[in-house]
């Protein structure tokens, strides 16, 4: 099944490796690290027009994603449960 995760994307739910509100994960400087990392390396992708609220891992294609998104890590996950 696929997830929407904002502004017309849309994710393969097998995919998913997490999902985090960003929030109280950032928090964490070992999280900050990661997704500073993974920005450098151009695996960060925004779909959000607003400040994000939560952020997804995703492996796709043998690599990983992460998908800064507005929607509520509640509401992601509520919707990977219906899937």
């Amino acid at each position: 099944m696929y997830l929407h995760i904002g502004q017309n994307t849309t994710i393969l739910s097998k995919s998913i490796i997490g999902i985090f509100d960003l929030d109280h994960s950032s928090s964490s400087k070992i999280t900050r690290d990661f997704l500073r990392i993974q920005e450098q390396k151009h695996r960060v992708i925004n779909v959000s027009d607003d400040l994000p609220r939560s952020f997804l891992i995703c492996e796709e294609q043998g690599s990983i994603r992460i998908y800064l998104t507005q929607i509520s890590s509640s509401t992601l996950l509520r919707r990977a449960a219906v899937s």
